[in-house]
């Protein structure tokens, strides 16, 4: 494959085989074709899970702005008054006059398995017929931005479930990385980056966590570190019950150009470590730059061995995207990494580009390890 290429975007979707078809006429398109999950299937190939977020053609009618969510009867359409609401932003709308602020997505997401030769090189098949949709109501506005871990020849994903109750994270399991089974909501509470790590530590299972606040106290003064949504740890007898570990993995540093962290790939052990990628985020217009770093935690989990945030192995690339820029809603530069995989001595890294479509990237191995 080419060191870095867009590999799946949204005219390669065919929206006649969406899950949303079976009870929605309304004309819809691919706000994003994005952020895709990675990982190696048993025959070798490799599999993206590609986050679809499908939007209505015409989200404003007759005075009232309106939204898709999914119900145990199927999917249906919600009216709310344009008048109360603030649609600027193409991703959601919010409500005026609540007492809090009430979001509502302008687009529902699902997934899709897209399946590549085991070099990157081409796709060999979309699976719409096996594609993951909601299927409980904590996750009525959709599920988003999954992740997948493969521990001991089993398949498991997290997926960040949305509804108007909670943003919680939902498990699946699968034995053969296409037919997923739901176990269920394992965070009850705001957390968009869970990620499982690709293996044990000891006899547990983990994953990167990073809850959500609207608040922060402040960090020790005197220190590198400081405060804000940073990564932290937590471990599982059975990838359903989790435990957060007392150390956070990686805070935000103080003087650094990236306010607010979150997990990317899949941690990976190496010889040296736990291998991670992950994205700090710079504050920059309402969206922020969005790139990606690498870090490297000891094998028992306890510490971070090294970290460095002065060189991204990943940014934003306009250029990939050039031919399908018109498409894009997002005028900040944001490469958006979620998986990873071994080939051979090197590794192909998974990323969303522009929240628009699906970047892959043949990285060395001694750039990485």
């Amino acid at each position: 494959m080419s060191d870095d290429r867009i590999v799946f975007a949204p005219d390669d979707v065919d929206l006649a085989r969406s899950p949303l078809r079976r009870d929605i006429a309304e004309p819809t398109y691919v706000l994003g074709a994005f952020n895709p999950a990675l990982t190696r299937l048993p025959n070798g190939n490799l599999l993206l899970l590609v986050r679809i977020a499908e939007a209505l053609r015409e989200p404003v009618r007759d005075g009232c702005v309106r939204s898709i969510r999914w119900t145990r009867h199927g999917y249906v359409l919600d009216a709310f008054s344009a008048d109360a609401a603030d649609a600027s932003d193409p991703r959601f709308f919010s409500l005026r006059g609540g007492a809090y602020p009430f979001l509502g997505l302008t687009s529902l997401s699902w997934l899709l398995p897209v399946e590549l030769s085991g070099d990157g090189q081409r796709v060999v098949a979309v699976h719409y017929d096996r594609a993951v949709e909601p299927s409980a109501d904590h996750a009525q506005y959709g599920i988003e931005d999954p992740r997948i871990a493969v521990i001991d020849g089993i398949y498991w994903m997290t997926v960040c479930g949305v509804s108007g109750g909670r943003l919680c994270t939902v498990m699946y399991r699968s034995d053969d990385g296409f037919g997923w089974r739901s176990q269920g909501m394992v965070l009850d509470h705001g957390n968009k980056d869970m990620v499982p790590f690709e293996g044990r530590v000891g006899d547990r299972f983990a994953a990167l966590t990073r809850p959500l606040s609207d608040a922060w106290f402040v960090a020790p003064p005197g220190g590198s570190e400081g405060s804000g949504p940073s990564i932290n740890v937590a471990t599982s007898p059975d990838m359903v019950h989790w435990r957060p570990l007392d150390a956070p993995a990686l805070r935000p540093l103080k003087g650094a150009a990236a306010y607010k962290l979150g997990g990317g790939t899949q941690p990976v052990r190496t010889r040296h470590g736990w291998l991670l990628l992950y994205h700090g985020v710079e504050r920059q217009g309402a969206v922020g730059v969005y790139r990606t770093y690498r870090a490297l935690i000891d094998h028992d989990v306890r510490q971070v061995l090294e970290r460095d945030e002065s060189a991204p192995v990943l940014e934003a690339a306009p250029t990939l995207i050039a031919p399908i820029a018109h498409q894009a809603y997002l005028p900040q530069p944001v490469v958006f990494t979620t998986g990873i995989v071994a080939d051979g001595g090197d590794w192909i890294v998974a990323s969303g580009e522009a929240d628009l479509a699906c970047r892959l990237t043949r990285v060395a191995g001694r750039r990485l390890e």
